[in-house]
């Protein structure tokens, strides 16, 4: 009963820690006025990852690959189906040029490299499917490439703007307030993750889990609930630039920056199912391209058929387990 407990305390410690954290830098972020769509892919993206973060980071730093890989790849599909799925149900989901051209292909590229650089096996007659500590710096490079592109966009968005009055130019800017919630935000993102390792960890053996099932569900659902929130506030508000732009920004942050940083500390173990995992990753990536090439936006039919293909993978992995 105690590891429930320390499980429901350590998600509402992650969430409440995701929330003050995208709250303070959102708010320096607008200071700087930068646009909607930077502050979902980068500002938003990195706070609501956060979570992942220090789960993959310390599931791996205890001997947990498979966690830490399930995590990942779990939140990833939760975000690109259920989530945007609730987004489209909620308000259709306005989609932008550059997220069908760039942004949603770059996710698609990070799932694409997972499946190679994981699949040693089949790929590279390796002995066991391992993401080295090489192949944790090489998603490093890919993640400043994507950095890079970002950079460009603001810079691009400062020479078009350049001569528009900044909404937030005559007001009181609490710098100190900002960066105090942010740091406190992270704080708790820290102790919630140590909670939630740790109990998911021992719910699993009492209950016969493997860690891979825990990593694709019970954790993967828990630390993608700062999305969900942020995900369904930004909706609810036709904010559909930031909904996007978060769930299009963790998808890359948690593949190529979560498990680079994960796989740089030590390498980690794949267990085969993942491979398979990462696969319905790619084709559920392709479907949300196409369904927001229709006609630039994810309607509400189209995402309440994304809300059913993730609940028949939720399905199969439990019985699978």
């Amino acid at each position: 009963m105690l590891n429930y407990i320390l499980l429901l305390v350590g998600f509402i410690v992650l969430i409440g820690g995701a929330n003050y954290f995208v709250n303070g830098a959102s708010t320096m972020a607008k200071y700087m006025n930068i646009s909607p769509l930077v502050i979902g892919l980068t500002i938003v993206a990195f706070g609501t990852s956060a979570p992942e973060l220090i789960i993959s980071v310390l599931a791996a730093l205890k001997g947990s690959s498979a966690m830490a890989i399930g995590n990942v790849v779990g939140s990833n599909l939760f975000n690109m189906t259920f989530i945007v799925g609730v987004m489209a149900m909620i308000y259709p989901l306005k989609v932008q040029d550059n997220t069908v051209r760039k942004e949603i292909p770059f996710t698609l590229l990070a799932s694409i490299s997972l499946f190679i650089l994981m699949n040693d096996k089949n790929l590279h007659s390796g002995g066991a499917n391992v993401i080295t500590r090489s192949e944790g710096i090489l998603f490093l490079l890919l993640f400043a490439v994507f950095l890079y592109y970002i950079i460009e966009v603001i810079r691009k968005e400062r020479i078009r703007d350049k001569g528009k009055p900044h909404p937030y130019e005559n007001v009181e800017k609490k710098w100190g307030k900002a960066i105090g919630i942010s740091v406190l935000g992270l704080l708790a993102i820290l102790l919630g993750g140590e909670f939630v390792v740790s109990s998911s960890s021992a719910i699993a053996i009492q209950l016969g889990m493997s860690e891979t099932l825990v990593g694709l569900t019970i954790v993967a659902i828990g630390t993608s609930s700062p999305e969900l929130v942020t995900a369904i506030i930004a909706a609810i508000k036709k904010e559909s630039d930031i909904a996007l732009g978060n769930i299009v920004g963790s998808g890359v942050f948690n593949i190529l920056f979560i498990l680079g940083v994960a796989a740089t500390i030590t390498p980690l173990t794949v267990d085969p199912r993942v491979i398979v995992d990462v696969v319905i990753l790619i084709i559920f990536t392709l479907v949300l391209l196409i369904f927001s090439r229709t006609n630039f936006k994810v309607g509400k039919g189209e995402g309440s058929i994304l809300i059913l293909i993730y609940l028949v993978y939720l399905v199969y992995i439990i019985i699978r387990n």
